[in-house]
This record gives structure tokens, C-alpha cells and sequence, in this order.
């Protein structure tokens, strides 16, 4: 029997995108078994556009993307949390692939994938897919141990979300939340990257300098606020000491990133 699956979406203002993204799925091939739009205060019609698609709207006051994340997994009741932003248009396999992925490999906690761009020129598109996420994937990869999570595409179990909601800062508006949820997967927690699991993403960020570089610096910041806490050296070294303990006890299904 699948797992129960709860697609989690927070939205500011996206009612347009956010039909998109509700209509990708309800072509699902495997269905959600709920969607929920968490709201952070729209003035649009973005909370119209989730009832419309008969969406579960969780109302979040509190401003920023890791509050309304967090509000949203909090309220899921399936067993698998699926995450997709507002301007996400998954393919129509998307949920059968993270349902077959976690339901292959019981030792499976974390599945993410890149962003296939949409909106933009090809150079955007290009430098997007080819050399910000290539140098998320390895050179944040590298320095924690194990592979990133990129928040527009990911799924965790909720046994997983129930670790972690304790870990990450989830009330701060000034992190990027799939960032500080990689660098705060514990040890023993098995994460994996899948580059051949994409979603279409709106390109916007790319688009004016000013908005990608408050990204940039805000990624950076992230990096600080949980470097102060444990250094990543610390993380890294933990995280690869239980991955090689798991390997050696025989659990084949852990994966890790030996960078």
C-alpha cells in the first residue's frame, strides 16, 4: 500500500503561478492525498485559487518561507511530505517517482531534485540549471557530508519532519529553509539528490541582479547563523562517522556523498 503523501506549498501573492502549479497536480498519475497552500497573508487571489482546487488553505502570519514550511508540515497528515513552491509545475510523475523512491528504500528520509527553468532567456536558464545548482550540489554537498535539498522539489518522511522540525529555525524569515534544513540533517539520517528529479521553476529569481544577489547573501547568512551553533567541519565529520557505520552494519540502502 503507497504511503499517504501530503503536498505542502507556501504562497505570497502567486495566485497565478499557484494555479499552474495546483493544476500540474491534478494530472498527477499518482494523486495527493491532500494538498495543503500554506497562505502568508496574500492580498491577491491566491487563497481563492487553492479553494478552487479544493487545496487545505493553513494560514500562516508569521512572514517568511521557513514559517510558512513549517505551519505546513506541522498540519500534514501523511507520511510523506511533499514540497513544491508556488511556482513549481511538476511532471506528471513526480509524486509516483518519490512514492516508488521511498517505498524501494526504507532507509530513504530526504529526496530532492533541480528545477527545470521556465521564464527568461536561455543564458538564464543555462547558468541556473548548469552552475548555481551544480555548485549548491558539490560545493555545499562537499561540506556537509551528504547531498543538498532544494526547496522548490523535495519530499521527507514525516518521522524525519518530526526530527528536524526541532532543529531547523523555523521562525526565522532571514534563511534560506531548504538550506538550513540540509545543513541540520542529523547523523544517521539518510538524504539523497536525485539530478534526474526535476520540476519546472519560474526563472524570477534570475531576473533582476538586485533579487539574485539578496539570495546569494541571504544563502551566506544562512551558512553563518548555523555555523555559529556547531561548526561544519563538526557536522561533516559526524554525519560521514554514522553514514560508514551504516554501511558497515550492512545497510545498502544508505547513500551518502563521499565528496
Amino acid at each position: 500500500m503507497s504511503p499517504v503523501c501530503s503536498v505542502v506549498i507556501p504562497c505570497l501573492n502567486d495566485g497565478e503561478m499557484l494555479e499552474r502549479c495546483l493544476a500540474a497536480l491534478e494530472r498527477q498519475s499518482v494523486p495527493a492525498d491532500e494538498v495543503i497552500v500554506v497562505d502568508n497573508g496574500s492580498t491577491d487571489d491566491s487563497v481563492d485559487v487553492a479553494l478552487r482546487h479544493r487545496a487545505r488553505v493553513v494560514h500562516e502570519p508569521a512572514r517568511g518561507i521557513p514559517p510558512a514550511t513549517a505551519a505546513g508540515f506541522d498540519a500534514a497528515e501523511g507520511e510523506l511530505l511533499l514540497r513544491l513552491d508556488a511556482d513549481s509545475v511538476p511532471p506528471r510523475d513526480w509524486i509516483a517517482r518519490i512514492v516508488r523512491a521511498f517505498t524501494e528504500d526504507p532507509s530513504l528520509d530526504v529526496l530532492s531534485g533541480p528545477g527545470r527553468f521556465y521564464g527568461g532567456s536561455g543564458f538564464i536558464h543555462w547558468f541556473a540549471e548548469n552552475v548555481q545548482f551544480a555548485l549548491y550540489d558539490h560545493v555545499i554537498g562537499a561540506l556537509l557530508g551528504h547531498d543538498v535539498v532544494f526547496g522548490s522539489n523535495f519530499a521527507l518522511r514525516a518521522s524525519a519532519w518530526r526530527v528536524l522540525r526541532e532543529r531547523v529555525h523555523r521562525e526565522r524569515a532571514d534563511v534560506h529553509d531548504d538550506l538550513d534544513l540540509a545543513i541540520n540533517i542529523p547523523p544517521g539520517m539518510n538524504v539523497r539528490y536525485d539530478t534526474s528529479l526535476k520540476v519546472g521553476v519560474s526563472a524570477r529569481p534570475f531576473l533582476e541582479w538586485e533579487r539574485w544577489r539578496r539570495g546569494v547573501a541571504m544563502a551566506f547568512h544562512t551558512m553563518a547563523v548555523n555555523g555559529a551553533e556547531e561548526n561544519f567541519w563538526t557536522r561533516r565529520r559526524e554525519y560521514l562517522a554514522a553514514a560508514e557505520s551504516a554501511r558497515l552494519a550492512g545497510d545498502e540502502g544508505f547513500d551518502y556523498v563521499a565528496h
